[in-house]
């Protein structure tokens, strides 16, 4: 019973602040059982790791381009032997179009966000005033029990 109470209270604190900073057991369940507290809330949810992002304003709301590895298939004529570019819908626009009316909005969960700059977290801290009903988890590491507190606050500390 404790746990429907926790998960209300996250699901509160969330909305209240927009982005949160979590620390979670190292050995893992935790996260998913205040995933299904958020899709109980009526939010959609995006699992993402932050590993390999490149640059996160890019990647999360705009049209970005991409190269996948050639595999020895490499471009000929004029442009550079890399490989061809191909471009992808930003994540976050591409999600929060396609949710259901009924949907309160987006979670973006966020993995491994202890690798990230102050920058990054900063940025991810302001993305959901810039966009109604966007929300962000940012998991900063490992700690004993389950805890979180604002981002902003996160991020002076």
């Amino acid at each position: 019973m404790a746990l429907l109470i926790i998960g209300k209270k996250f699901v509160r604190d969330l909305e209240a602040s927009g982005a949160l900073a979590v620390k979670a057991p190292l050995e893992g369940g935790f996260e998913g059982r205040y995933q299904r507290r958020l899709r109980a809330a009526g939010y959609e949810s995006l699992n993402l790791s932050v590993r390999g992002l490149g640059d996160l304003s890019a990647y999360l709301t705009d049209v970005h381009g991409v190269r996948p590895p050639h595999l020895g298939k490499k471009t000929v004529g004029q442009s550079a032997a890399v490989g061809y570019t191909y471009f992808v819908p930003p994540i976050i626009s591409y999600r929060m179009e396609a949710m259901p009316p009924t949907s309160k909005g987006l979670v973006v969960w966020l993995l491994e966000g202890n690798i990230l700059s102050q920058e990054e977290i900063a940025y991810l801290s302001e993305l959901p005033q810039r966009i109604p009903g966007l929300k962000v988890v940012l998991e900063m590491g490992g700690a004993r029990s389950f805890t979180w507190e604002p981002l902003q606050v996160a991020i002076a500390s």
